[in-house]
């Protein structure tokens, strides 16, 4: 898995923060690659957008810190 999240230091300020939160509280882990705005080239091949928080699971793109979380919990659930 790998999550991009901005470069906010903290994971209180923004909704990055949220989801690395969710992946510590369940004991995933990802590699983390911390992006600024104007770097986002990867993101927009991937999801033809240049928002985070991304996290990719294989060879699924999920955005958007509330989907995220729902999607982590989803898979708790099963």
């Amino acid at each position: 898995m790998i999550l991009y999240r901005c470069r906010t230091p903290t994971d209180r300020l923004c909704p990055c923060g949220r989801v690395a939160r969710e992946l510590r509280r369940r004991g995933i882990e990802v590699e983390v690659r911390r992006v600024r705005r104007g770097e986002r080239e990867e993101i927009e091949a991937l999801t033809g957008q240049d928002r985070v928080p991304l996290l990719v699971i294989g060879d699924e793109a999920i955005c958007d810190s509330r989907r995220i979380v729902e999607h982590l919990r989803w898979r708790d659930a099963e």
